[in-house]
């Protein structure tokens, strides 16, 4: 089965989506609605799938996204913890990053970042935007993880433990990204206002989402805006990340095709995780790289950057 929006709807066991799920759906629907263009009259060649990243050298342009409240949204045969530690050593012994996630348990970022020390520094901690001095703390932990990057998931604001903190969390200002000492990744841009301001803020990339349907019902999908936000950022050197909806390696071409960097990949890992543990993540991931690599081959395509 694909996860496609509609099975889980707004519903547990699964994150589900805001309203009727309207969003979740059309992310996945509207990579549908795009079409590869086959073209087989050219040398023959393996594709190189390979992705270099803020000196980092990558096995495909594909990364893991966070997760958090796994025992809530999924069930309790693993916490955030225990999840994080399978899936950032997973992803990268087979080549990949993974982004973790954050909650209200600090203890989450705690042994997140402890994975990511074990891993060598190859993930992705992700903070949510919560108040200045809860981030100051847990970038704290980011720094001595030895992460090559740092994200905030800033579409998280629409959270409803978020909203309903004291001191309030949500909306950002510039302020962040000097704070942090690292590449600043910032996630949850779905207009070219909102990725101007992040490039102005100092992100070295962003990530067009929003939050996989999670935060704002009949929002834009991501496939939608994603060459109106490449054409803005041209010439910049932000790196443009997208996720939302994208469930094979042909959707990972399409995505590189409208200009995206990188995509990320999020629900999909969840039954990885929780059915195969590390094996099922690196199956999986073997099974997007090989679609990509099919697809770069059926398309004429002997690296990235000639999609």
């Amino acid at each position: 089965p694909v996860c496609n929006g509609k099975a889980c709807g707004n519903h547990i066991p699964g994150p589900g989506a805001k309203g009727v799920g309207d969003t979740a759906i059309r992310n996945y629907e509207k990579w549908q609605d795009i079409r590869v263009n086959m073209n087989t009259i050219h040398p023959c060649v393996t594709p190189d799938t390979s992705l270099n990243l803020f000196g980092k050298t990558f096995r495909y342009p594909f990364f893991a996204g966070p997760v958090g409240a796994v025992t809530v949204h999924y069930s309790d045969k693993y916490d955030d913890m225990a999840y994080n530690n399978i899936l950032v050593k997973a992803c990268a012994d087979n080549g990949i990053a993974a982004f973790t996630g954050d909650g209200l348990n600090g203890e989450v970022m705690k042994v997140a970042c402890k994975a990511i020390a074990a891993s060598g520094g190859t993930a992705i901690p992700t903070v949510k935007p919560w108040n200045l001095e809860t981030i100051q703390e847990k970038l704290g932990y980011c720094r001595e993880s030895g992460c090559f990057a740092v994200a905030m998931d800033i579409d998280a604001a629409g959270l409803p433990f978020l909203k309903n903190m004291n001191p309030p969390a949500g909306s950002k200002t510039a302020k962040i990204a000097g704070m942090v000492g690292k590449p600043f990744i910032v996630k949850g841009i779905m207009t070219v206002a909102g990725a101007l301001k992040a490039k102005e803020a100092g992100a070295s990339a962003i990530v067009v989402s929003n939050h996989g349907g999670r935060v704002l019902d009949q929002c834009a999908a991501t496939a939608e805006v994603l060459a109106d936000i490449v054409d803005a950022m041209k010439g910049s050197g932000v790196k443009i990340f997208v996720d939302g909806g994208i469930r094979s390696g042909v959707d990972v071409f399409k995505a590189l095709a409208l200009g995206a960097d990188a995509v990320l990949i999020c629900r999909p890992f969840v039954p990885m995780v929780y059915g195969g543990a590390e094996e099922g993540v690196k199956l999986y991931i073997e099974k997007i790289g090989a679609e990509l690599s099919d697809t770069m081959a059926m398309c004429g395509a002997e690296n990235l950057a000639s999609i």
